[in-house]
């Protein structure tokens, strides 16, 4: 049966998942727009409870699970990108413990504090996906991993990562027990050059927020690090700091082995 109504019960249970956080939190459940999230939500075994497609947008094989057909009207109304490519997904959440992360020898970690742009989130997702980050902890999160705008921005990377939510205390006893290196990105003078620190072993970078940096928790639980400029300016986006930091992680890397 085609939908063609916005008073379908069906789409206006969609349409909430999409623009209520706390609805979705609730529902346990979460929406990918778009052919390579939907894949690779697919890829990393989550799991799926339902497709909305239009056939008129969509021209690939019907994924296996339960589809409801939308008309291309519909669609333009639930769609929340432009340009997509005519499939939605409905999945369940994972629930990812910080107690289960078995980190490696030489794992990396990147920890953001109090991150609150969705987009932000998927971009910093982006960047440790791809300079092969072992995982991405958010300690006292301000947004939700699932917002829609965290998927798009990741391009669907956030299923591949070891992602997971914490608080302070808890993080710090985690990194203590496991015995990494902690690299704190306080605004002070004890900053030394991001290039002169040594990440080929266990090793865990800190960010703050992008309006007043990391909290005073951190203050003298690690050693102080910051990029360096020669602009006028003295910070960077966070995503752009982040991205920065992993690539520098993962060149090290490489030239140790």
């Amino acid at each position: 049966m085609l939908i063609e109504s916005l008073q379908n019960e069906k789409i206006k249970n969609l349409i909430r998942l999409i623009t209520d956080n706390r609805f979705r939190r609730k529902s346990g459940i979460f929406v990918v727009e778009g052919k390579q999230e939907n894949e690779r939500a697919l890829q990393f075994q989550f799991e799926n409870v339902e497709f909305y497609i239009c056939e008129s947008i969509y021209n690939e094989d019907f994924p296996k699970g339960k589809i409801n057909l939308v008309s291309e009207k519909i669609y333009d109304k639930i769609a929340y990108r432009g340009g997509s490519e005519g499939i939605i997904g409905i999945y369940k959440s994972k629930l990812n413990v910080l107690s289960t992360f078995k980190p490696k020898e030489n794992s990396s970690i990147i920890i953001v504090e109090s991150i609150e742009k969705p987009g932000n989130l998927g971009a910093i997702l982006r960047s440790c996906e791809a300079f092969g980050i072992d995982a991405l902890i958010v300690t006292d999160a301000k947004t939700d991993f699932y917002n829609p705008n965290v998927i798009r921005s990741s391009v669907g990377c956030l299923f591949g990562m070891n992602v997971f939510q914490s608080n302070n205390q808890e993080l710090f006893e985690f990194l203590q027990e496991n015995k990494f290196t902690i690299y704190t990105t306080l605004m002070d003078e004890s900053a030394e050059d991001l290039y002169k620190k040594n990440f080929t072993g266990k090793s865990a970078l800190l960010f703050g927020t992008e309006h007043s940096g990391l909290s005073d928790f951190w203050i003298g639980k690690g050693k102080n690090t910051l990029i360096p400029m020669s602009g006028s300016i003295d910070s960077l986006n966070l995503s752009n700091a982040v991205a920065i930091s992993c690539y520098e992680i993962l060149r090290q890397k490489l030239n140790h082995q």
